[in-house]
């Protein structure tokens, strides 16, 4: 457990932390512990309880609500002197001890009266105890009453309070809306203030719960900006953003307001300031990508619980996912029959026909508005189910503290299908957890240990057990995510989506598929605000968050199918999985590629940062730059070191070739002192230096074609220069001839083989496509959560793949911008080239070199090269020798076939 123990996940679901007092504490008659001393603590105000946090780690903390004390009063003693008259006297008739011994298990509920005693170290019991008053008087209330009378107190301390406006960022940023929200996260509300300026978002909360005191967030950095449903009320609104640190990934702010028109004016306020661009897609251009193979099924499930309100950070609109397999006992999974997949055609309680039939005698019984099932396939409780072992503590504070019965817990996947699949009340769908490869199942282990009890046959309940095909959860997780993309789900998958989300949901067509649930689950079946009775109100709150609540209808027509019937090397982009990837024979492997090493040159005396082939001659010439600032030249032809000279005392980053009008070969390399050097290879000197940036040069690009240099720096530009002819002094003024600004420094760049298209990756994560022929943005990708490592461009000049810190490999189409692959790698990929048209050399920082076989998303190859990082690869002109670089100083050359 963390050092800070209280969470708002302590309290009961929706509960509101209030005030956080420093305190000494006495129990007189039950000492706590044993001990009859004051002891030091904190103590919290919450909305329907009062909890004692103990300064030592090891006791627990204690809770005591507030519909459960007897007595609340100031403590006067005539025995006591007059510095303990600041103490607050608590009776209750019972109490809650939570997290004995710093352990996350079921709470401790004590059924014994208790006396406390609570001295204030620096605040005074006048500024504590209305506030626990008025907050009795509303514990004496029933349920629905308590829950208005606390909504009230709540509003009126928002409003006395404004958003502190020395937290601005920037003192001339212009303050556009300021508006009541409460921050949402899992079973859990906290009010505070959202300032809106010309160039940020802030939220400031109320209390001292949240991670920083205000939330700040840069409206540049905003990627979606999406209204949600919250408590059956369009009143939500979820922000996505990533921030420009490198380690740092996509993050959400989920906000619930007062009202609809709030909501409303935040929404259109964001949309109007000049820096929010969030990244839109038609829906039915998402579609179209989805029917056409680039887009997975996985992606597009979770773009359609988007568009349905369903969101990660509200459990009672959860995203649902449907049962794909059917078969939990055999020992192998043979994903091309069949027989192993469940009907999507329709709905989890039809798939069984007794249990149909039954549940259809009983409807035809009933008196309207009619349901089929009495239950859902998805709601909080559901989700937590499959979820208690990641997430014990929202179990613990959904159901008061306590865990499941250890034989009704997630126990084993072949018992829940079997449940769902005959149980009278049991029609649970699944989570996207299920096939999420990049958590790999880490919901199915008890990583934290956690003591759920012991079943009726004495085995204690630890892990899931697992179907027998699968050795693992990873495994498991694999191939459920094969299972999803392979062609006999795409084939019908469009079947589940009109029962969930399309136009079997609800009318005749969903009687007719046996897909009709409780009517309030509906969007739409009732308008809480019309509502004037407070009770009746919130009996329906309670009924429909519990039962579940069906997805907002987003088709109203049929889901078009998937075609299947498009190019393979297209399709096996996204239906393929990690766990498909595997190392070819040997025979096999010739057939594409096999590498033979050649000569290795240990010439640096630090990092080799980039290689390079020279530009024309008789041979190819290879040319390395490094960090010890030497340039060193080499013949390929007889695999000797043919030059080596010292360019700079400071780090050289990368280096190019070519053949100004003189013909003449020059290098270029680029400097950390911002400078770009001219090396004559033929006269042996340096000829010109460039000062062509505000910061470090990153990278070096040529393009013979068009017979210009284009250079990137860490100072956010990529500047474009006319070739340099021989005997005249470099005027920046007079070569530049374009400059490209970006938000972040720039770590790589590559020009497509046709000489048409730039393309440059940056610190924080975004790919860039400029045109070059008007030097124009194609369009800006924010395809990485972190440092952009390298990019190139295939063979057609049609594809662009890019490798970054956070382990992802992606693949994009130049023309539409989309996606067309994307996976997560075991070790950090470090460097790129793409050798031809479908194969794809990667370094990585292990030192390996893996060879891709992109018909088909194998790897047909891999190569222990470096002692570290690979940090750059590149080829001979004839395609067959390949050249590697490394932070081991070393250069290596190797023989194809």
């Amino acid at each position: 457990m963390d050092k800070e123990r209280f969470t708002m996940l302590l309290l009961e679901p929706g509960e509101i932390f209030f005030e956080d007092y420093s305190v000494s504490v006495k129990a007189l008659i039950n000492p706590l512990a044993g001990d009859s001393e004051w002891t030091n603590g904190r103590l919290k105000l919450c909305s329907k309880s009062l909890v004692f946090v103990n300064k030592d780690l090891n006791k627990p903390l204690i809770k005591v609500q507030l519909k459960e004390m007897i007595c609340t009063e100031k403590w006067n003693t005539a025995s006591w002197d007059a510095r303990n008259n600041n103490i607050l006297s608590v009776k209750c008739k019972q109490y809650v001890e939570m997290l004995q011994g710093n352990v996350l298990a079921p709470h401790k509920f004590v059924h014994k009266p208790e006396h406390y005693l609570f001295r204030f170290n620096y605040a005074t019991i006048e500024d504590c105890l209305p506030q626990i008053l008025q907050l009795l008087r509303a514990a004496t209330l029933p349920m629905a009453e308590q829950n208005a009378m606390i909504t009230a107190i709540v509003h009126s301390r928002q409003s006395r309070i404004s958003f502190d406006t020395s937290w601005l960022e920037d003192l001339y940023e212009q303050v556009v809306l300021e508006v009541q929200a409460d921050k949402i996260s899992p079973l859990v509300v906290n009010p505070g203030r959202v300032l809106l300026t010309s160039s940020r978002i802030y939220f400031q909360p109320y209390n001292n719960m949240d991670q920083h005191p205000v939330l700040k967030i840069q409206l540049k950095d905003i990627s979606q900006i999406i209204k949600r449903r919250f408590l059956l009320r369009q009143v939500g609104l979820e922000i996505e953003w990533r921030t420009r640190r490198t380690e740092d990934k996509k993050k959400h702010l989920f906000l619930s307001m007062r009202s609809q028109i709030d909501r409303d004016n935040l929404y259109s306020s964001l949309l109007n300031q000049t820096e929010v661009r969030p990244e839109t897609i038609q829906q039915n251009q998402m579609t179209m990508l989805w029917q056409n193979g680039t887009l997975s099924n996985y992606d597009y499930l979770l773009y359609i619980n988007s568009l349905a309100d369903r969101t990660f950070h509200d459990l009672t609109q959860y995203p649902v996912f449907p049962w794909i397999i059917q078969d939990y006992s055999s020992a192998s999974l043979e994903l091309s029959n069949p027989a192993v997949y469940r009907d999507l055609d329709k709905p989890i309680g039809a798939l069984e026909p007794i249990r149909l039939e039954r549940l259809k005698e009983r409807y035809a019984e009933m008196t309207e508005p009619k349901f089929l099932y009495g239950s859902h396939y998805s709601a909080p409780g559901f989700v937590l189910f499959y979820l208690v072992r990641k997430y014990p503590q929202y179990m613990l504070c959904l159901q008061n503290g306590r865990f499941d019965h250890p034989d009704r817990m997630f126990n084993s996947v072949a018992d829940v299908w079997k449940n769902v699949l005959v149980n009278m009340s049991d029609f649970k769908e699944l989570v996207p957890e299920f096939y999420d490869t990049e958590t790999a199942g880490d919901f199915l282990t008890n990583n934290y240990g956690i003591d759920f009890g012991y079943r009726h046959d004495g085995s204690k309940v630890d892990d899931v057990h697992l179907p027998p095909w699968a050795t693992g959860p990873s495994d498991f997780i694999y191939k459920l995510r094969s299972a999803l993309e392979s062609p006999y789900v795409s084939q019908n998958l469009h079947n589940w989506i009109d029962l969930v989300f399309g136009y079997k949901q609800r009318g005749p067509q969903a009687v007719e598929a046996n897909n009709v649930f409780f009517h309030l689950c509906y969007e739409g079946a009732v308008d809480l605000d019309t509502i004037q009775d407070i009770n009746d109100r919130h009996g329906l709150e309670v009924q429909i968050m519990e039962f579940g609540q069906i997805p907002k209808q987003v088709f109203d027509l049929p889901h078009p199918k998937k075609i299947l019937s498009i190019p393979r090397t297209i399709r096996d982009l996204k239906t393929r999985t990690p766990s498909d990837r595997c190392f070819l024979s040997d025979e096999t492997i010739s057939e594409v590629t096999k590498l033979r090493l050649s000569n290795t040159f240990q010439s640096h005396k630090d990092m080799v940062s980039c290689v390079s082939v020279t530009a024309g001659g008789t041979g190819d010439d290879l040319i390395s730059v490094g960090h010890d600032g030497m340039l060193k030249l080499y013949s390929i032809k007889t695999g000797k070191l043919t030059r080596s000279v010292s360019l700079s005392s400071l780090p050289l980053s990368s280096c190019a070739s070519y053949k100004p009008l003189s013909e003449s070969n020059i290098l270029v390399a680029g400097c950390w002192d911002n400078t770009i050097i001219f090396y004559d290879v033929e006269f042996g000197r340096i000829v010109d230096t460039l000062n062509g940036h505000e910061d470090a040069i990153s990278c070096l690009a040529w393009s013979s074609a068009r017979n210009i240099l284009v250079s990137g720096s860490w100072d956010c530009t990529a500047k474009v220069w006319r070739s340099y002819n021989l005997g005249k002094k470099i005027r920046p003024t007079e070569y530049l001839t374009a400059q490209l600004d970006h938000d972040a420094k720039i770590t790589c760049i590559t020009i497509s083989r046709d000489d048409k298209l730039l393309a440059s990756g940056t610190e924080d994560g975004e790919l860039f496509l400029w045109c070059l022929e008007q030097f124009s943005l194609q369009f800006t990708i924010k395809g990485h959560t972190a440092r952009v490592n390298a990019a190139s461009f295939d063979g057609e000049s049609k594809k662009l793949v890019s490798c970054a810190k956070d382990l992802a490999l992606k693949v994009l189409d130049v023309q539409t911008g989309t996606q067309i692959y994307s996976s997560v790698l075991e070790v950090e990929p470090t460097s790129l080239f793409w050798y031809d048209t479908e194969l794809l050399l990667v370094g990585d920082a292990q030192g390996d070199l893996h060879i891709w076989d992109f018909r088909g998303i194998l790897i047909v190859g891999k190569y222990q090269c470096h002692n570290g990082p690979i940090t750059t690869i590149t080829a001979s002109s004839d395609k067959k020798k390949i050249i590697t670089g490394g932070k081991d100083k070393k250069v290596i050359i190797w023989d194809r076939g």
